[in-house]
């Protein structure tokens, strides 16, 4: 079946309609860690046009002083808190706290005050304290970018509009290390869980909403 074959199907079934969004987003940056970035390491591709796209949206945000919430996958070298992922996956073994592949991509040039989780698992929510971090900063929507589509940002985003936090994502902020799965996994986001838009829609969103008094201009 074809992409437009499925979209007919989908509309059908009434899916993929729009998101009502907030006016206190906060970027969201799933996994822009070098060992995701970076195609040295074994789980890396080349990431550089999302990353170079996300990068206009973090400076857009951080003008209007929006939080920007960066999270990074990192195990004890023990990798006993892996649990059953890196059976499945063992190149996530190399993602190892205190090294270069869980450091986020230095070209996102992160800020002091910008928050940083770890997690252990492909949903940003899952086993961290995600959600209280949103909650309790006034959050009532998410621009969702990093990578990958089909795992971490597919993962996160389910769990962002289970949690109840309509979301954005900038199809030019996010990647895989293959495309078919990202054009697969996009089409999916759009249809059931966030508003798959372009990067200039997304700015002009955070162009939109009200700034932070005293935010860097």
């Amino acid at each position: 079946m074809s992409y437009a074959e499925a979209r007919e199907v989908y509309a059908k079934a009434r899916l993929g309609e729009s998101v009502t969004l907030g006016s206190r987003p906060a970027v969201l940056v799933v996994d822009f860690s070098c060992g995701f970035t970076d195609p040295e390491c074994t789980l890396g591709a080349d990431m550089t046009e999302q990353v170079e796209a996300t990068k206009r949206l973090l400076d857009a945000a951080r003008a209007k002083g929006l939080p920007v919430i960066f999270t990074t996958i990192g195990f004890e070298p023990s990798l006993k808190d892996g649990g059953l992922w890196l059976e499945k996956v063992p190149a996530l073994g190399d993602l190892q706290i205190g090294g270069r592949w869980v450091e986020i991509d230095p070209r996102l040039e992160p800020r002091e005050g910008e928050t940083i989780v770890v997690k252990k698992g492909a949903s940003a929510f899952f086993g961290t304290n995600l959600a209280a971090i949103l909650i309790s900063q006034g959050i009532d929507s998410v621009l969702l970018c990093g990578a990958t589509t089909s795992g971490c940002i597919r993962a996160t985003a389910i769990d962002l509009l289970q949690y109840g936090f309509p979301t954005l994502v900038p199809r030019e902020c996010v990647g895989d290390r293959a495309q078919a799965p990202h054009d697969a996994n996009l089409f999916d986001i759009q249809a059931k869980y966030a508003d798959v838009v372009s990067v200039e829609e997304a700015l002009d969103y955070v162009a939109s909403v009200p700034g932070k008094v005293g935010a860097a201009v």
